[in-house]
């Protein structure tokens, strides 16, 4: 059985989507069967993964609507071993409707029995927000990823977002674990960076994951062209500090197996 992980953080601009897609995509070109979940109404993995509209024939709109299987909206990418369910939410009208029906909370993880049992992980966008979508995802996993940026207000996001997971175990999930705290754009001799790391690991040091992910002009390059980075440019700092990522996941969870 697959394992489902959620990236999650209740901020903006942390690198949630960057880091979703680059994992995923990451764990495909190892050769993991990868599937990558975008249920964040704004569409950002899509754009990410090269998907325009026209490329889109459902997503999880419909799946929360029950209006498709989740086999039917699974697309192909680019990477053999990876594929994509895409929010699909594109109009006010369609947002307002989702927001209503996300307050099932096991929408998603009763869709998710039958796709766990085809990949080895399951990679869950999450929109920045503590509610609705997110408890529903948080909901399906057996764990989250947090994505922090070093600053004051993330800090904040990541203290908020463990009260709302103790909150998610209360009331649906019992076993949702943390996978990490991977820090992102990551600026080394900045004294942002040194406060906001030693704070974090004073705090948090026990889920502190070893992989940084430095700050890179790249990572956003390659999601203007659609493609993740492992794919627009191999070699660059952001790819291998993905693959590391990746690596360091893989091997976490076989010793817990």
């Amino acid at each position: 059985m697959g394992k489902v992980i959620s990236v999650c953080i209740s901020k903006g601009g942390a690198g949630k989507t960057t880091t979703a897609v680059n994992l995923a995509a990451s764990l495909a070109v190892s050769e993991k069967k990868t599937l990558l979940i975008d249920v964040d109404p704004f569409g950002s993995s899509a754009v990410a993964l090269g998907f325009t509209p026209d490329k889109i024939k459902a997503g999880i709109s419909e799946i929360f609507n029950f209006t498709k299987s989740i086999a039917y909206t699974i697309h192909k990418t680019d990477i053999d071993y990876l594929d994509f369910i895409p929010a699909n939410i594109n109009s006010i009208q369609l947002d307002e409707k989702f927001s209503k029906v996300t307050e099932n909370r096991v929408i998603l993880k009763n869709a998710l029995k039958e796709a766990r049992m085809k990949y080895d992980f399951v990679i869950i966008d999450c929109p920045p927000v503590l509610r609705g979508i997110t408890a529903n995802a948080l909901t399906a996993s057996d764990s989250i990823l947090i994505p922090v940026k070093c600053g004051h207000l993330s800090l904040y996001a990541v203290d908020r977002l463990f009260q709302y997971l103790e909150w998610i175990r209360e009331i649906s999930n019992p076993y949702l674990e943390i996978e990490g705290i991977i820090l992102t754009m990551y600026e080394s001799n900045s004294k942002v960076t040194e406060i906001s790391e030693r704070e974090l690991k004073v705090k948090y040091g026990e889920y502190m994951m070893n992989t940084i992910i430095p700050v890179s002009n790249l990572l956003n390059e390659a999601t203007f062209f659609g493609k993740p980075l492992c794919l627009y440019r191999i070699n660059s700092i952001g790819a291998i500090a993905y693959m590391n990522l990746a690596c360091e996941i893989m091997e976490k969870m076989k010793k817990n197996v």
